[in-house]
Parts: structure tokens; sequence; C-alpha cells
């Protein structure tokens, strides 16, 4: 069959290695909904990632083989960059109660990477069955006083429904993409199983020697949270890869405004100084009386270092090797 040069719309529903499946908006041929793609070169070129949330374009479109490549992509309305999602809706971040412990500076450089989004965050609580209901409870008061209203998730006898569960399917029922995201172990395979029972993905054990979760998820795919398939009308939900450490990248003045417990106080009132730090400097209305302070203090610290890192390095004029250094900014700044 010769190749159908007319072009399509989709949205990218998984990402394996270098291939795309996109999820055709309109069947084609003999029904096909989906096509393997790859990305044309020039998109590269231009330096115009794909990732699973895109709304693409696609042609030269084999039908008999299911092939196509992705040679356009629409306008993002937000991404996170790891995992790698586009448009999304919800960011759903998963910490286990035990099994690994919770550990509140990790838990906060994911909380982080969803408030950059700019989409709402929704906090669950997993394995809280293995740990006292006081100590559920003592979480979700604290993390009330982070900004988040924390959802336990108990899991239920044999052939039961995990208790919490239809409480959150509630909260993702709106046509969108919900990414669950989180360290490994934490659960996250376990949640998709529950809300896709129609899905079966892996689930791993916790390490022991070093009570870190395993990776069972290697790539990321959307699914759809109830019936009526992967349309963009529908509530979809992406499960991604776990990881230990979200890289954090912004510039050190942005990281104030990720902080639900800053923006509440300056919503209130207004620091002396419009450059305020927040480190409990002279005139700042936020202080150090918070809970999450010192994880603040730390990550800020951690971008001024990065910042100052990427910062150019100029040469002094007649010292060697600074025509080589001016080659360099200028092919930089070519590029």
């Amino acid at each position: 069959m010769a190749e159908d040069l007319v072009r399509r719309s989709g949205l990218v529903v998984a990402l394996q290695a270098n291939y795309y499946w996109v999820r055709l908006d309109a069947d084609g041929p003999g029904g096909v909904d989906r096509l393997l793609c790859t990305r044309r070169a020039r998109l590269e070129r231009h330096g115009q990632a794909i990732c699973v949330g895109d709304r693409v374009a696609v042609d030269g479109i084999d039908w008999l083989r299911g092939r196509a490549a992705v040679v356009d992509r629409g306008e993002r309305r937000n991404a996170l960059e790891r995992p790698a999602v586009a448009n999304i809706e919800t960011v759903v971040v998963v910490m286990a109660l035990a099994e690994p412990a919770p550990d509140p500076l990790q838990l906060t450089r994911f909380l982080l990477c969803a408030e950059a989004t700019g989409q709402p965050v929704q906090l669950v609580l997993s394995k809280a069955d293995l740990v006292s209901a006081q100590e559920v409870a003592t979480w979700q008061q604290r993390l009330a006083l982070w900004g988040y209203d924390a959802l336990p998730l108990h899991l239920g006898a044999d052939g039961q429904e995990p208790a919490g569960l239809e409480q959150l399917r509630q909260r993702l029922s709106s046509p969108g993409i919900a990414v669950v995201c989180g360290p490994s172990g934490v659960g996250k395979s376990s949640l998709l199983n529950a809300l896709l029972p129609d899905r079966a993905l892996r689930v791993g054990a916790v390490s022991g020697r070093l009570r870190r979760g395993r990776h069972t998820t290697r790539h990321v795919e959307l699914f759809p949270l109830g019936p009526g398939g992967l349309g963009t009308d529908q509530a979809l939900v992406a499960d991604t890869p776990g990881f230990n450490r979200p890289e954090l990248t912004w510039p050190a003045e942005a990281l104030a405004g990720l902080f639900p417990e800053i923006r509440a106080r300056l919503a209130i009132d207004r620091c002396r100084y419009s450059n305020c730090s927040h480190l409990d400097d002279p005139g700042c209305v936020v202080g150090n009386g918070w809970d999450r302070f010192p994880q603040y203090r730390q990550i800020l610290q951690e971008l001024r270092e990065r910042g100052q890192r990427q910062e150019p390095r100029t040469s002094s004029p007649g010292r060697r090797g600074s025509r080589r250094s001016d080659r360099r900014q200028d092919v930089a700044a070519q590029a």
C-alpha cells in the first residue's frame, strides 16, 4: 500500500525508546486508530522534543503496517521535564508512609516540580495500612500546613477496593491528563493497577539493602480512567518511571513562588524589600517558623550554587586563552 501523504492529527499516548504511539483523532482505513511513529529530522534540528501528551501531526502514513512520522507539534500549555509529559491537568504525587519511610526533602523536590506546571497538585499517601491511624493523621495535619489535602490509601482485603481509591478517582474524573509520579517503590504501579484494573502493570518489591523501590515502569504511557478510550475529552492517567531525585533547574528567585506556604503569607502581607530571599531577613513576613523552612533554605542554596556555576566566565584582556574563550562564547551565542 502506498504511503498516505495526507496529514492526520492525534495525541501521543506512549513513548518507547525512540518511537511514539499516536492515537489518531479519527480512525483510518480498516479502523486503524493508532500509529507507531518516528520523528522527522527537522524537528530534532529545531530542538522540538516530543513527549507523551503532545498534540501532533503525522504524515507518510503506511496504514497496512501502522507506521507514520511525526512532522509537527502543537503548542504546549505546560510540561514536566521528568517525567516527560505535556499538557497536564493534574499532577498526582505519591508518597509512601512506610517501606520506604517518608523523606521530607525528597517529597519537597517532587512537589516543587509539580507546582512548576501551574496545575493542581494532588498528594497521595500510599501504604497507609502499614502505619497506625495516628501516624496517618499526623502526616495529614503536617501536609495541610504545607498547603496540601493529602489523601491516604489503605489496601483493602482480598477482592475489596482500597480505601480512598474512589475518592481519588473522583478527583481525577475531569477530562485531561493526570500524571502519577513519585519516588521508586512508593506504590505507583499498585495504585495504577487499582485505578485501571484492566491494565496489568508490573509491581516490584522494595530493595532490601537500601529500602529503595525498584523501577518497574520503563516508559511513559497514557491510560483512560474510565470508558471511552484515549480521546482528548476523556480523563487520562499517565504512568511514569520512578526515580528518586528530581532535577530542579529554575532560577533561584523563582523558588519561593513554588511553596504554597510562602504564597499564602505573601498574599496577606509583603516583605520590606521586593527582592527578599525569605531567609528570615529583616522585614521578611515569611520568617523561619514554618515546617519546610530547612528544605527551602537547602534548595535555595543549591539553586544559587548551580546558577553561579552556569554563569559565563569572562577572560581578562591579554590573558592566555582569552581569544579561545571569546570564540566559544561567540559560537554559543550563534547556536
